[in-house]
């Protein structure tokens, strides 16, 4: 029977466990000289002009050497990203994957209006935005100083990570990670609910992925 840090991480769900298990690995080859970020960052012309597609999937996973930085993002991404799968998303693989490839498409797209280099930040705020905008009445205690309500965190988390940062391309990051976020709540809670009045290919996987993933 596992025990320790082993029980402990195959507690988390499934999607949620296999993206924090490749960013501490990804964080980890970086810090043991393996791979340099130099390898990992997306841009267009890396990505496909130079003929290294990689670089699309390895900037959603790599948030930085082991730092203040990468516990900060660690802690709230793991901690928000288990609940909302745990919750909406339970026995919903396919679905809570298709929503983070549907905002990675959105992200990389937008990635040249702020110059980023690594979109694993903004992608973690997705999650975190959309289990705030579902649990609106929720109280949060932020480090036991302050308590807000849970549709504030986001904002409260970008502010943080702007001080840990000292600059505004951080928070830039973050931003446009709650926007993609907010897209991704309208889509599921608003348009297909309330205008359309049936799930779309836009808010639930299709039949296929589902198979894969054994939701079906």
């Amino acid at each position: 029977m596992p025990v320790g840090i082993e029980a402990w991480v195959t507690q988390i769900p499934p999607i949620t466990r296999g993206w924090l298990v490749l960013s501490v690995l990804m964080s980890l080859a970086v810090q043991c000289q393996l791979v340099t970020p130099l390898q990992l960052y997306f841009s267009f012309k890396a990505a496909f002009t130079n003929a290294q597609p990689w670089r699309a999937l390895t900037t959603f996973f790599y948030f930085g050497t082991i730092s203040l930085d990468f516990v900060f993002h660690m802690f709230f991404f793991m901690r928000y990203s288990r609940m909302l799968e745990e919750s909406s998303f339970a026995n919903r693989k396919a679905d809570y994957f298709w929503l983070l490839f549907l905002s990675s498409l959105m992200l990389l797209a937008l990635s040249p209006l702020v110059n980023l280099p690594f979109l694993s930040s903004p992608l973690a705020f997705v999650p975190i935005y959309l289990w705030s905008r579902r649990h609106p009445n929720t109280p949060i205690s932020l480090f036991g100083l302050i308590t807000i309500t849970a549709p504030y965190l986001p904002l409260a988390l970008v502010g943080l990570a702007w001080m840990l940062n000292g600059t505004w391309r951080a928070a830039a990051g973050d931003l446009m990670g709650c926007a993609v976020g907010h897209i991704g709540w309208f889509v599921r809670d608003v348009w297909t609910r309330e205008m359309i009045g049936g799930p779309t290919i836009l808010s639930d996987a299709p039949d296929t992925l589902k198979r894969l993933f054994g939701d079906i």
